[in-house]
């Protein structure tokens, strides 16, 4: 047989399975798989490994019901449509941090209940029972809902860390959040106040303002640093943007809207990664200072290492 018979005869044979099956493979429809999520972020940091965490999304509707709420209708929607939003629903996302010391796992925040984390953490290859500090940055549901189930606590070997300032304020104003989660777990924590170490390479930072006594945390490891700013800014365009547009969950608004400015402004000057608890998974990114504001820069890749 000739080399070109050959060759005549392999094409073929390779072709057969496509002939016989005519129209009908062209026709095959893949049913819909639904839309799919990364559910967490992995990255160094230093000697630190840093793990951002989705613990829950959903929908709002109505963005200006809780950010820009004293600026017009008009200005509202005219910034919104420059970033491409809208105007009618916002997505919200709620990102804990598990930062792995090497010595410790300390998880910063627990979403709103104990499924959200527990599943999350499993997704990133982590158990409660290994997380040895729980770091609550302010009181609000969506960080403390996690940390029990009204009965047993979901991380059985933790101890706690949050703000003295934000402590007090909600053990003299009280709330069904508080008294069912924070409180059964106070002879378990440890106080801070602005400028103290979790442990070493984790400082807290005074971010007042969402809540009374509302903190964010600086990390660092062999000069490579982090700022973790919680709920200090809650949109990457409505609230870190225009950090003077006020958000109805912020406590104080005037004083949320100074820390924004001084915390956001260190940052910035500084060019140091940021992960915010709301910003778009995976939460990671920089702040730039522009014009009167600042611009959240999602992470192009930097941390692939």
């Amino acid at each position: 047989m000739t080399a070109m018979k050959r060759r005549s005869i392999l094409k073929l044979s390779l072709a057969a399975p496509f002939l016989s099956l005519g129209a009908t493979a062209l026709r095959a429809e893949a049913p819909a798989m639904g839309a799919s999520f990364a559910r967490h972020r992995r990255f160094t940091l230093g000697q630190f490994e840093v793990t951002t965490l989705l613990a829950g999304t959903t929908p709002r509707e109505n963005p200006q019901g809780i950010f820009g709420t004293n600026v017009s209708p008009e200005e509202f929607s005219e910034v919104s449509a420059a970033n491409f939003l809208s105007t009618e629903v916002s997505q919200f996302f709620f990102t804990p941090v598990v930062v792995n010391t090497g010595a410790q796992l300390v998880l910063f925040d627990t979403g709103l209940n104990p499924a959200g984390i527990t599943d999350a953490l499993a997704g990133a290859g982590y158990s409660p029972d290994q997380v040895d500090i729980v770091v609550i940055t302010h009181m609000h549901g969506d960080h403390i809902g996690g940390l029990s189930d009204g009965a047993t606590p979901t991380f059985p070997n933790a101890r706690y860390v949050t703000g003295q300032a934000e402590f007090d304020h909600w053990d003299m104003a009280g709330n069904e959040g508080f008294e069912g989660k924070v409180r059964p777990l106070a002879e378990n924590m440890t106080f801070l106040d602005p400028d103290q170490d979790v442990v070493s390479g984790i400082t807290s930072v005074a971010a007042y303002g969402h809540t009374p006594g509302h903190m964010g945390y600086h990390i660092e490891s062999d000069g490579a640093r982090l700022m973790l700013f919680a709920d200090l800014a809650n949109h990457p365009v409505w609230s870190l943007a225009r950090p003077d547009w006020e958000v109805r969950f912020d406590m104080d608004k005037a004083m949320a809207a100074e820390s924004r400015r001084r915390v956001l402004g260190m940052i910035a000057a500084d060019r140091i990664p940021a992960v915010g608890y709301h910003m778009p998974f995976p939460a990671l990114g920089f702040v730039e200072a522009n014009g009167d504001g600042f611009r959240w820069v999602p992470e192009q890749g930097q941390f692939m290492g």
